[in-house]
């Protein structure tokens, strides 16, 4: 054969014998049976390598985690404390750092096994890969139980002994009732601004709130500073001194004063300041509370807006608060067309109630309820021609531009008892005990008790009237049973408006460990 054919062959078997190499010879599972390429060393097919091997194993299947039930915190060791909701992100970072042998193999995906929260008991699926045998990488997931442990974290530890608190926050407002206090209590709650808190306690004109770190009541003030128009000054007390190394140790108090109008009130302007903001009328009525103060003309809708600063420059009283409100019934209701938002300036005829069947006096008046007054409906005003203020303010206005009546809000007919289909969180105060004896000192507790579930419902009632109101707050469904009427009990009217039951939130959304009971 000549040299050209020989090569030609040559080649040929060259080529055959690279196809044998790359094919490799086919073997069969040790354990199955399986044809499997017995170029990769194996022995067992890919299915029986993750039956027979464990990648996780000398990784624990339980494993426990300690909560704070005072501050509802979480430890994440060596010792720092944390805030953790439930199934939330900073609690499953918690959860991977506490097991044990996790770095050995390749985390792939962590997801939390829903669980009662009462149970102490959080369940986390996890799936690792990791290498079975040479050149094979296999997954495989498996489930974890954490134990929660209840303790007490050292800073909630300090808190019940003595000259613990280096900063401390004294909120007061000067009024006879709370509503502002309940207002804020429920925005400190949405915006969780008392998460630094060692403790709270509340006094007789309003709420004092402790912390460990002057920063962490500086925080607090700059929340209230963006809610409420208030002032507040700082003092300091000196309770150790190092005479070696020149280091002091202070006390901080911060005695914060909010200012004392509220929504409602019955406001005389002082005369500058009117024409300052835009010559409104100087008998207003006070319609909205944020970090400003908003006063409004019922007689024109114009509106005005003063900032805490402003008014602590030159701070005047209210005139009257909601507490001497009167009844009036609408007789007749007559639109101008002049509309600002959803209020809406109307002509009405009022008579007030105690009047109905005694005497024809009847009232004309401009209001700002023309869009939700009806003819017999019943409404809350000021009722000014037959009240006595004892404000110098006052008797500078002039008697033809004041009129006889302000109208406030419609008064609505509600249930003696009500249960609501909705509900809010208190936040968590310390109460002294009362005494059940009958001295004077029991009887004056009493009366604040009284008084504060007052103020209290009427809170709940100006929530259910005024939307706008809502928005900045967390209210929650009332999974309670309706209170059903015994037989032969009249049933009571109630048209008061109903909150939708979208706009509450689901309680288990919003709860955490110390919400929940737990079993031992």
């Amino acid at each position: 054969m000549d040299p050209n054919g020989h090569n030609h062959y040559h080649q040929q078997d060259m080529m055959m014998q690279q196809q044998q190499m790359q094919q490799g010879a086919t073997v069969l599972c040790c354990n199955c049976g399986t044809p499997i390429d017995g170029s990769s060393g194996l022995v067992m097919c890919y299915d029986c390598i993750k039956l027979t091997v464990d990648i996780t194993e000398g990784i624990p299947r339980e494993a426990n985690i300690s909560f704070c039930r005072n501050c509802e915190r979480f430890l994440q060791p060596p010792g720092q404390w944390i805030r953790a909701e439930l199934e939330s992100r900073e609690l499953l970072a918690i959860c991977l750092r506490r097991l044990k042998g996790l770095t050995k193999v390749r985390l792939v995906d962590a997801s939390f096994i829903w669980t009662e929260p009462h149970s102490r008991r959080i369940r986390v699926k996890l799936t690792v890969q990791g290498e079975a045998m040479a050149n094979t990488i296999i997954q495989q997931t498996f489930e974890v139980e954490y134990v929660v442990i209840a303790m007490q974290c050292p800073d909630c530890a300090r808190s019940y002994t003595t000259n613990t608190w280096r900063a401390t926050v004294q909120i007061r407002q000067k009024v006879p009732h709370k509503r502002t206090f309940l207002y804020l209590e429920q925005l400190i709650l949405k915006h969780n601004a008392h998460v630094d808190t060692i403790s709270i306690t509340e006094s007789r004109d309003g709420l004092d709130f402790f912390y460990a770190q002057k920063n962490h009541a500086a925080k607090m003030l700059d929340f209230l500073e963006s809610v409420v128009p208030i002032k507040y000054k700082k003092s300091e007390e000196l309770i150790s001194q190092d005479t070696h190394t020149g280091s002091s140790t202070y006390k901080f108090s911060f005695s914060v004063e909010i200012v004392p109008i509220c929504k409602d009130d019955l406001v005389v302007l002082p005369k500058k300041l009117a024409a300052h903001l835009g010559n409104i009328s100087r008998l207003v009525l006070c319609s909205k509370v944020s970090n400003t103060l908003q006063f409004l003309d019922p007689c024109t809708l114009q509106t005005a807006d003063i900032t805490g600063s402003v008014y602590w420059r030159d701070e005047f009283p209210s005139l009257a608060d909601v507490s001497q409100l009167v009844e009036f019934i609408v007789l007749d209701v007559e639109s101008t067309g002049i509309s600002r938002g959803n209020k809406v300036l109307a002509d009405v005829t009022v008579a007030r109630s105690s009047d109905l069947g005694v005497n024809d006096q009847v009232y004309y008046i401009k209001s700002h309820l023309g869009a939700i007054l009806h003819a017999g409906d019943a409404v809350m005003g000021y009722f000014i021609g037959n009240s006595n203020y004892n404000s110098p303010m006052f008797d500078t206005l002039q008697s033809d531009y004041v009129p006889d009546v302000i109208l406030v809000k419609k008064h609505y007919q509600r249930r003696t008892k009500k249960n609501r289909n909705w509900k809010l969180k208190r936040m968590a105060r310390e109460h002294k005990d009362i005494d059940a004896s009958q001295d004077y000192g029991a009887r004056s507790q009493k009366q604040e008790i009284e008084r504060a579930e007052k103020d209290y419902e009427l809170f709940l009632q100006e929530l259910e009237e005024d939307e706008d109101l809502r928005q900045n707050i967390n209210m929650y469904k009332n999974n309670a049973p309706p209170a059903v009427p015994q037989p032969g009990e009249p049933v009571e009217e109630d048209n008061a408006p109903e909150i939708n039951i979208d706009e509450l939130l689901d309680e288990l959304d919003d709860m955490t460990l110390e919400d929940t009971p737990m079993e031992e």
